[in-house]
């Protein structure tokens, strides 16, 4: 059997303490690492085609046809993907929607580490009653089921990209905050620290020479994790119409398609190319994701 690799129960031991030649070492063991490289190069491929996505398509995403004619083509060499149920490019509209789902779940997943790493770090080292209150609300937000909150807010709140990221970071978080205390608590207890509190270094001067940098190896190897979890949030909430209808990714695609009968008709080129990229995609961030931490937390490894 295996278990999780970032348990958040578990004190992990300093991150990136042993590896050598630092991130130039990582990158190396990275790219050594089967599922590491195969993550990494298709994350890179996805990067490439969200930057270049305009020039690749003939078609502006919100060309419709000018008869039925036109509506729910299939493949052909006028339009690789086919078209929608308005006789839009398809291809055209996965293209964006690889920028926007990206920048979703990269912006959450900026805020989701912000606010981890404060909670968790101010908890690691304070200890005692701020640690008690951190904890108690991480905890209250990690017991709670991650899907139906996340539909309850996003029906509050209101469909624009902005609310949805805020959604995403607002159910996330509590994770990355207890993986950061564990580390942060590890910390505390190194001799280094000890002897800077025995010269006269602050609390707030520790915090930042000593207990932050201390983290951020697995800060860094959580937020790839983050990233994949967050574009597959802002897919589920999208295909459940409570994305942002004003912008195209590849969720909104997904819930059109099956507005307009795509799977029941069998018009596979208009719902599967969305959700083979969100699968690639989740898949890539992962595993780069999950290498990542072997390399700089070897005793979160798998184990059989």
């Amino acid at each position: 059997m295996t278990r999780p690799l970032h348990d958040p129960n578990q004190e992990p031991e300093p991150a990136a303490a042993h590896v050598a030649g630092g991130w130039r070492g990582v990158l190396r063991q990275l790219v050594a690492d089967p599922m590491g490289r195969i993550g990494l190069l298709t994350v890179a491929v996805v990067m490439l085609v969200a930057i270049l996505g305009p020039l690749l398509a003939p078609y502006d995403r919100t060309d419709v046809a000018e008869s039925r004619t036109g509506i729910l083509l299939p493949p052909s060499a006028a339009h690789w993907l086919g078209t929608d149920e308005l006789g839009r490019d398809v291809l055209r509209q996965v293209l964006a929607g690889t920028s926007v789902s990206l920048e979703i779940g990269l912006i959450a997943t900026l805020i989701t580490v912000l606010i981890g790493t404060l909670v968790g770090v101010l908890a690691g080292w304070f200890t005692g009653f701020v640690d008690a209150v951190l904890m108690r609300i991480t905890d209250f937000f990690l017991v709670l089921p991650n899907l139906p909150l996340m539909i309850a807010l996003g029906a509050i709140i209101g469909q624009s990209l902005p609310m949805i990221v805020l959604v995403i970071a607002i159910t996330s978080w509590p994770s990355t905050a207890r993986i950061v205390r564990s580390q942060a608590l590890a910390l505390r207890e190194r001799e280094v620290v000890a002897r800077a509190k025995t010269v006269g270094l602050s609390s707030a001067g520790i915090l930042w020479r000593l207990i932050l940098p201390g983290v951020m190896a697995l800060v860094i190897a959580n937020a790839v994790l983050v990233i994949a979890g967050s574009i597959l949030a802002e897919a589920t909430l999208s295909f459940l119409g409570l994305g942002d209808p004003a912008r195209t990714s590849w969720g909104q695609i997904l819930h059109n398609a099956f507005a307009a009968g795509a799977v029941g008709n069998g018009f596979w080129w208009y719902f599967l190319p969305p959700g083979v990229g969100i699968v690639l995609v989740v898949l890539a961030f992962s595993l780069v994701g999950q290498s990542l931490e072997r390399i700089l937390n070897p005793r979160l490894a798998v184990v059989e």
